[in-house]
């Protein structure tokens, strides 16, 4: 039988508020708005959207950026042979994330370990966190790329974000570190609480392009739980 056009008058449109609820999208003045609209310092992820599998506000985090909060919201990732710190002051329940990709090089730039590192804590102590009640997560450092070993890239980077966080006496509570594979990093800053996803690696060669042309266009930075969960 065929469908015959509805001799009904039309339905009145749905308000904002009620769209928003059947696309999965925030309503309008939302938090991600006002963190889209927000301003951001040299080298700070500004990446926001929505996150339609955790139905949360989220922020990416580039390489060569770094991102801190005390809400929750989800810092995201995505890492081949780099690291992502992810620390978290128990008492002041703060928590940040940074991306790098070398453990150092020339210059102040968040994408050198020994920069981004030290960046990330001091932002966290401006947001009132102590060294004393930081605690730490790592990820990342994968030989990615067959036939690429020699470089040692995700080695190094291991083995750097591990001896600086002894040297600062933060304790590593958890890790997900080297192998073959890419990682999808998840953080939530207040609570703690992170989540990594190993992906495929047939995609790594795609993904270490895109981390390079993140990492051109970063701007050099101006300014001075203990499980992982699966996802």
């Amino acid at each position: 039988m065929a469908l015959m056009p509805s001799t009904s008058s039309p339905r009145p449109a749905l308000p904002p508020q009620r769209l928003s609820g059947l696309t999965g999208l925030p309503p309008a003045g939302s938090r991600l708005e006002r963190l889209k609209a927000a301003s951001r310092k040299p080298g700070e992820a500004s990446f926001f959207y929505y996150d339609a599998h955790f139905k949360n506000e989220a922020v990416k985090v580039l390489p060569g950026e770094y991102y801190v909060d005390n809400e929750d919201l989800l810092v995201m990732t995505t890492l081949g042979s780099c690291i992502a710190a992810c620390l978290w002051d128990r008492e002041k329940r703060i928590g940040g994330m940074n991306h790098f990709m070398l453990p150092e090089g020339s210059g102040d730039s968040g994408r050198y370990g020994s920069y981004a590192m030290e960046l990330l804590i001091n932002e966290m102590m401006k947001r009132g966190a102590s060294r004393l009640t930081m605690e730490a997560k790592i990820f990342g450092g994968g030989a990615v790329i067959s036939g690429m070993n020699s470089i040692n890239v995700g080695e190094r980077n291991t083995e750097f974000v591990t001896h600086f966080l002894a040297t600062e006496r933060i304790p590593i509570v958890s890790k997900d570190v080297m192998d073959i594979y890419p990682r999808k990093v998840c953080f939530l800053p207040a609570s703690g609480k992170a989540m990594v996803k190993r992906l495929a690696p047939t995609n790594a060669e795609a993904l270490v392009a895109q981390e390079r042309a993140a990492a051109q266009k970063v701007v050099p930075a101006s300014t001075g739980g203990g499980s992982i969960d699966l996802f």
